[in-house]
Formats: structure tokens, sequence, C-alpha cells
């Protein structure tokens, strides 16, 4: 359906916020590393409400409702996001939004990034769009937001007016955010100082700050009684050194003393000067570091917090300790954290006599080559093959233009395919799910055309899907040690290696060189029945190119290089720190539904 009207150019601030008295949406918010505020799905939204009526300064485990974010714990007192493999926190928020606008109604507007995976706009944004996509604004300007982004809702485009470069947008439906009522802020939020370390003035961080001073100084009265002269001063906001810094007295990398409620790094350390206790959490990682690098003897009488695994006996989990720590300094009380232990990441080392053959697997490596193209289908004989058309269609939408199925293709004007009408609709097979002819054949002229379709709605695949994975190694064996859990079995240890090389017209940009970092890579998985139907759906995925891709690391931010693609592997052999070992219960059968996720399922192995 053709847009009518001028586009849209909106202000930024037009959100608008019901009166007081009225109910309002709550979307929780992370700060990330470019300053801007991510929202929370609405599940997990919904979940830290859930937590927040029963105890407003307990924590919540979001791991509880999205799997995908089993790392993390958000600390209601402290409204900060703590990750416990790296102990990385964040600033979170409260924020509240009018009933009517997009997450009200569970509206998410999404753009497609280079993985193609979705990823949703911010809050603002979202809102911003879905108020001119109601509108029926042919297209809509985001400068005013701070964006060089033109969206296009007949093609649900996005471009970039500098780089012309286009990507996908959709809308989707999902849950609704939590609603809530009473006399509440815009924002709830810990208060986040500058980068300098100047104290914020407002009401809620002095109120915070007296208290701290004062819980301070009767804390350093008592010290003056157990340790005279021990007592060095410092800014009120930073929380005095309790006890003299120290350069001696302790191996290097002991611990961390956190007095008072910010950390005292050594005065031996180059620039070294007090730092904020919770604005130090906000602050560049080299100063961070330093901070964290300081060494001092502890004094007697002063709880130590030793980080250790928590599959030990009597440990305390990196989180707890951590967590534990920032709370006990922001009540002005001291602690010790203890250097937590490496990872575990290889086993000892194992002769070549040693290393057997899987039993039940045929081999113990394979390759991949270039892609294999299949020939003779088109992209219209591929969208025919699966779907059945529809003489009357119901008045819904389409979730891939958003146009209504009984109107014509969102993509009438910008794809034209001889014999496929734009009014034309289709169900596939299977699932049932219902769009117009043009759209689909939008979508899989956009993907990897290989002779395969996905359902947008349920994900059902039609067809053998394979993906971009870049020309590589595969090897697979036994070795005589066990995992953590697995105490009864040996383990199967698979080696992949892919080599930097160019991409190919499958990848984001084709003729571009592609990085490859730490391969070879080891993974992991036990010697029973369930870990060898694992590593058979596994060889099977290596074979249709679905183990990693190109795109852009979520861990360095690296861009065209190899990447993980969706399906988890254990790295870590004889521990569990970072999240990517052992025991996990729950491993094997996460798996083999990611796998069956990508079309790859016990039935494969039958054929």
């Amino acid at each position: 359906m053709a847009r009518q009207g001028a586009g849209a150019m909106l202000p930024a601030a037009g959100l608008g916020f019901p009166p007081q008295n009225l109910a309002r949406v709550v979307v929780w918010e992370w700060l990330n590393e470019h300053g801007r505020w991510r929202p929370y799905s609405a599940a997990v939204c919904h979940h830290i409400e859930n937590v927040l009526k029963e105890d407003a300064r307990g924590s919540v485990v979001l791991g509880q409702v999205d799997v995908q974010l089993a790392p993390y714990i958000i600390d209601l007192q402290s409204m900060h996001q703590f990750r416990q493999d790296t102990g990385t926190m964040r600033p979170v928020r409260r924020n509240f939004y009018d009933p009517s606008s997009a997450p009200g109604k569970g509206i998410v507007w999404e753009w497609e990034n280079d993985n193609s995976s979705w990823t949703p706009y911010d809050m603002d944004i979202c809102i911003t769009i879905q108020n001119a996509y109601e509108k029926q604004h042919p297209w809509l300007d985001l400068s005013s937001l701070g964006f060089c982004y033109l969206i296009y809702f007949s093609s649900m485009s996005q471009m970039n007016r500098q780089t012309q470069r286009k990507r996908r947008l959709r809308r989707r439906m999902d849950l609704a955010y939590p609603l809530t009522m009473g006399s509440i802020p815009k924002s709830q939020s810990w208060p986040v100082g500058t980068s300098t370390g100047t104290p914020c003035s407002c009401p809620q961080c002095l109120l915070v700050n007296s208290t701290r001073a004062a819980s301070n100084a009767i804390l350093a009265s008592q010290r003056r009684k157990l340790y005279p002269g021990a007592v060095r001063q410092s800014s009120t906001f930073a929380g005095p050194a309790l006890w003299p810094v120290g350069t001696g007295g302790g191996a290097k990398g002991e611990g961390l003393r956190v007095p008072g409620a910010g950390f005292a790094p050594s005065p031996s350390a180059p620039g070294s000067a007090p730092l904020p206790g919770l604005n130090n959490l906000n602050r560049p990682g080299t100063q961070r570091a330093a901070a964290i690098g300081a060494r001092a003897t502890v004094p007697p009488g002063v709880p130590a917090l030793p980080v250790k695994n928590l599959n030990s006996t009597g440990p305390i989990h990196p989180a707890l300790a951590g967590m534990t720590g920032i709370l006990m300094c922001a009540a002005g009380l001291p602690v010790c954290l203890t250097r937590a232990p490496k990872p575990i990441l290889h086993p000892p080392p194992v002769s070549k006599s040693d290393i057997k053959p899987v039993p039940g697997i045929n081999g113990i490596c394979r390759k991949t080559k270039k892609k294999h193209l299949k020939k003779s289908k088109t992209p219209e004989d591929v969208v025919r093959r699966y779907i059945q058309k529809v003489k009357n269609p119901p008045d819904e939408d389409c979730t891939i233009c958003m146009e209504r199925l009984v109107t014509s293709s969102g993509y009438e004007g910008v794809l034209s395919h001889r014999g496929i009408k734009p009014e034309l609709v289709g169900r596939l097979g299977r699932c049932g799910h219902m769009y117009h002819l043009l759209c689909l054949l939008a979508m899989y002229n956009n993907g990897n055309k290989d002779g395969s379709l996905q359902c947008p709605t349920c994900k059902a695949i039609y067809g053998e899907k394979t993906g971009t994975q870049p020309p590589g190694k595969m090897e697979f064996h036994l070795i005589p040690h066990s995992l953590p859990g697995y105490t009864d079995s040996k383990t199967i240890r698979i080696v992949y290696d892919i080599p930097t090389g160019i991409q190919g017209p499958e990848h984001p940009n084709p003729g571009k060189k592609f990085t490859a970092r730490g391969f070879p890579r080891h993974c992991y998985l036990p010697d029973n029945e369930k870990g060898r139907k694992v590593l058979k759906l596994l060889i099977v995925a290596w074979d249709r190119r679905l183990i990693f891709t190109i795109g852009t690391s979520n861990t360095t931010g690296e861009s065209d290089t190899v990447v993980w693609n969706e399906i988890h592997h254990k790295t870590e052999f004889g521990s569990n720190l970072t999240g990517h070992g052992y025991p996990d219960p729950n491993y094997l059968d996460n798996v083999l539904a990611e796998l069956l996720a990508q079309g790859v399922s016990e039935a494969t192995l039958k054929d």
C-alpha cells in the first residue's frame, strides 16, 4: 500500500508523559559504552518488576528469564548491572512512557545487522518510528535524534545518508511492557558522575554522600582506636582510607583492598589519585585497571572474600564476591578481594598414542571448501516450491512488509518479477503462515540463496539451510581425560581451524579480506550417548557451513572477522569461570535445540 503525504522530521523531545495519577509503561534500560540507553526486552522488564515488588533493595538474576543474559545480575539498590564472568558493571535505569506508545502496545522496531540478526532500536527511536508509521508518513528523518538515517516505510529499509548503505528493518509484535501506577519520576537510576569524578549535586547524591560520610566518620573513629595514626584523609565522596597504603608485605596480585567507598591506588603507582566510589565504575578501562592493580597489606580484622569457582568446597562465586564487596564499600566497610583463579581452558598434555577415534563416527576430520551453488533453481522456483497460493487471503498484516494481505505487497515498485504479481499471497506448507509472494521473494533474495526458505514468524525451515562459513577444517577425537560433571566418561575434543581469506559473494563485503582470530579453537563434549549425538549433528552443521560466519565480534568489536553463528560450544575444559565450560547439566539439551533451530535434527542423521 502506497503511503501518501509528506515525510516526517520529528523532534527528539516529542514523546510526552501522562499526568502523575495515570498509568505509565515501565521500560528498564542499561547504559552501553557509547553512552546510549538500550532497552531490555519486555519479558525481562516484567521479571525485574516482579522482583522489585518483592524486594526493592534485592538483586535480579536475568538468566532466569533469558538464557542469553545468564551472566548478568542487576543490583536494585545501586541500580547497576553486574556481569559475573568479567566483573563489568553498567548503570541501569527505570524509565516511563505513555501506555499508547510502542512499548505499551508491544511493538518492536528492529534493524538487520551484519550477522543477519535483528537489533532493536533505542526506545525513543522506536517510539518515534511507530508514531510516523501510524500517521502513514512515507519516510522519516532521524537526524533530529542524532542519527544520519532515513527510514522508508514502503520498502521497510533504513538508509545511511552519508554512505547510502541500506539495511532492512522490521516491525514485530511482542509482549507489551509492564504498566505501573502512582507518582513516579520520569526515570529512576543511580546517580552517575562525569568522567572527571566531580560529585553530582542533585538532592539524591547529596543525601547518599552525606549518609556515606557519616558512616565513614563513625567507622574511622573506631579504627583510630584500633590503629592509631593509620587514618589517611581523603575526599568525602571517595571515602577515607582507613589504614596506610603499603607497597610490600604481600605477593604480587595477592588481593585488592577497597577501603571506605572508593578504591585506594598505591602511592607508588604513576599518576595515582583518589577515585570516587561508584563513579569509578563508569571510568575508562585503563583507569579501572590502575585502581584494581593497587596492592597493599591487609590489617587484621578486615573480612576477605575469596573469589573462587562456585563448584569448589566452601567458595564464593565471583558475582557474589564482587556484589558483596560493592555493597560493603557503599556502606563504608573495608573488604579484601583475593585474586580469582584462571580458567582451565585445556586438558593436560596428551600423547598421540592416547588420541583415539570417536566410537560410532567415521573419520576424524572434515573439510569445507568454497560454496557450491545449487544450479537450475531460480528464486521464483524456490518460493513456489514451498507455498500454496491463497485466493481469498484474510485481512491481516504480512509480517514481512507490514501491509495488509488483502492489498499489494510493500515491495511493489521495488521488486518486479515475471509471473509474480504484487497482490499474490501464499501459504507455507507446514506451518501455514501467509505472506505476499513478492515479500517472500525479496526475503529469499536478501539471504543466502541456498534453495531453502525460513518462515520469519515461527522459524520453520523448508529445504536444507546452509550458511556462509568460510573454508576450513574440523577435527574430532577422544582424549583420556574427564570433564567436570562427567567423571565416568572420556572427552571428545573438537578442533576448528579456519585461516584468513577473502570474502565471497555471500559475505557482507565481497572481495574484502576477513580475519580469523583465535584459531585453532578447541571445544569439548562428554563421550557419552548424547555427547556423540551432538558431535554427529555438529558435523552436519559444519558440512552445511553453519558453525561460523563472517561478521562483527561481540567480544572485540572487530568487523569482517570469523565469529560463532548461534550454536554454542564449550571452550573451557576444566572449569566454568567464563560460562563456556563444565559442569553445565543443561548444555547438551540446549545445543540440540540450537542445532534444531538451524534445521539440523536427528532426522538428518537417518537420511
